[in-house]
């Protein structure tokens, strides 16, 4: 059966991850290295969550922030505006020159023949929607720390069964696209959804 949706992954997927992770090291390196470590610890409990089955359902952004926080002897708040800056704005500069022009191609062609399209993402997503010109390109954006964020992280399938229900899409019409058959492809076999990685 041809896919009515497509489900789309942002981080890794919407843009190549190696040039955007080389230009944010190098900041880091310049003008960063009191955060690296907090962020590192944010990114170390971003992955405990995502493999724990046990996680509990909410915000997960929120218990990403409280945990790392408290590791990294801060502040839920202070740890919020440093992920805000260094992970969702600041990157901003090198999304649009990694954007996969092929994807976003495609993506406008499914749409002009009638397919719909949503975002989920297991991050905040608007702020780099806007830096790849993307906001428009969706018709759902499903993404934690949002509103009507997914409750669990991927592989869980929560976002993307919500993403469906939004679009008023079967899970079975929905193709969902990621570039990590551990997050995505296992959330899209969870979901009853077909995969594709880029």
């Amino acid at each position: 059966m041809p896919a009515r949706a497509w489900l789309i992954d942002l981080d890794g997927t919407l843009y190549r991850a190696l040039p955007v992770k080389l230009g944010m090291a190098l900041e880091l390196a310049l003008f960063g290295w009191t955060v690296a470590a907090p962020l590192r610890c944010f990114r170390h409990v971003h992955e405990e969550l995502r493999r724990d089955p046990a996680a509990p359902a909410g915000d997960p952004f929120a218990l990403q922030l409280e945990r790392a926080a408290a590791r990294a002897g801060l502040g839920p708040r202070e740890l919020e505006a440093i992920v805000r800056e260094w992970m969702l704005e600041r990157p901003g500069k090198w999304l649009r020159p990694a954007r996969r022009s092929g994807l976003f191609a495609e993506l406008a062609q499914f749409r002009a023949a009638g397919g719909k399209s949503a975002l989920v993402s297991d991050y905040p997503a608007r702020a780099k929607l806007r830096a790849l010109g993307a906001a428009d390109l969706f018709d759902v954006v499903v993404a934690a720390g949002e509103p009507e964020g997914p409750p669990r992280l991927k592989p869980a399938p929560d976002g993307l069964l919500g993403a469906a229900r939004a679009l008023g899409v079967d899970p079975a019409e929905c193709l969902v696209i990621g570039d990590r058959d551990d997050a995505d492809g296992e959330a899209a076999r969870r979901a009853g959804m077909a995969f594709r990685r880029v």
